[in-house]
């Protein structure tokens, strides 16, 4: 039952993924989470380093779609300035959120990555979804109400077992093989 929360890969941040790793992989598109994933849970303006993230998948041709619990007004806000689609209360470890986002997309499930900071959500969702999943580590400490729950059981259950069983292996990069 745990292994349901094993990441493909782990990654300490979502900034060192790159276009031509996931290319190199064959997927076509990346799915992410927005809070502690791709912008801080507290704040609503992206960084020049998620703009910068932002630009080179844009390049390359890489669509990206935020898959959040959120409501509509907080994704759609940071969504427009960076210029990408997202899907709202995804509901999340329920796989409606990639679903939708897949369809949108007009891929199949073997042609995208689900990136995101939480287990219990991010990963379950994606692992659920059929979808490759990468955990990365949250971009601040803290976090919201909300989020708290989570964390606890993360640290003090899924990591632990996790750990325990030498599923989890941190990487600076997809290319990281020695991490």
């Amino acid at each position: 039952m745990l292994d349901n929360f094993k990441p493909t890969w782990l990654v300490t941040t979502i900034f060192n993924i790159t276009p031509e790793q996931l290319t190199a992989l064959g997927i076509k598109a990346v799915l992410t989470d927005l809070d502690n994933t791709l912008v801080e849970w507290n704040n609503p303006d992206a960084k020049e380093i998620t703009m910068k993230w932002i630009k080179q998948f844009k390049t390359a041709g890489i669509p990206i779609v935020v898959v959040s619990n959120n409501s509509d007004k907080r994704i759609k806000r940071v969504a427009d300035n960076l210029g990408v689609l997202y899907v709202a209360r995804a509901k999340k470890p329920m796989t409606s959120g990639i679903t939708r986002a897949l369809s949108q997309l007009k891929l199949s499930e073997n042609e995208v990555v689900m990136i995101g900071d939480q287990l219990i959500t991010d990963i379950w969702a994606g692992n659920r979804a059929n979808v490759r999943t990468i955990l990365v580590e949250p971009l601040v400490d803290t976090d919201s109400w909300k989020t708290r729950t989570n964390r606890f059981l993360e640290r003090h259950l899924l990591y632990r077992y996790l750990d325990r069983k030498k599923l989890l292996e941190w990487r600076d990069s997809l290319d990281d093989t020695d991490a």
